[in-house]
């Protein structure tokens, strides 16, 4: 009996797989708990739609994040920060200050998650930092730190 997977399930498959099953299983542990529905030619319709709506979604907000790369590359944001002996500074940047001087000063949201920094800047000068902005998209932003004057 073939059964449409409405939930993920343990060594069965996952959710929109279509399975064969036996119908003592379906009927006595599927359907009850709501796992799965017959596959009847709506359903699998049904499901079809999902499948083609999910990747227009996913196709979608790949072209987004990559717009998004390419108008924020080689952007420069300017960080100022007190400023110590020999240009170190007092505490240091980090990704927080890096998206709210993306926000400030050019007007995009990008979460902190997404920009990688692999240590804090403790130091003046001009830096090159990824954003990560989808597994497929990403640009590099220049950051420039000053001292406070």
């Amino acid at each position: 009996m073939q059964v449409v997977l409405l939930q993920d399930v343990n060594k069965l498959g996952k959710k929109g797989d279509i399975v064969n099953v036996s119908e003592g299983y379906a009927r006595n542990f599927l359907y009850p708990k709501n796992f799965a529905a017959p596959a009847t030619d709506s359903k699998l319709k049904e499901l079809k739609t999902q499948k083609q709506n999910q990747a227009a979604k996913k196709q979608r907000e790949e072209q987004e994040a990559k717009e998004l790369a390419a108008k924020i590359s080689d952007l420069t944001v300017v960080l100022k920060a007190k400023v110590g002996e020999a240009g170190r500074l007092f505490g240091a940047i980090n990704n927080k200050d890096i998206a709210d001087g993306l926000k400030e000063q050019h007007n995009y949201v990008i979460d902190k998650k997404k920009i990688i920094l692999k240590e804090p800047i403790k130091s003046l000068g001009n830096y090159k930092i990824t954003v990560k902005i989808h597994p497929v998209a990403q640009a590099d932003i220049n950051v420039e730190v000053t001292a406070v004057e």
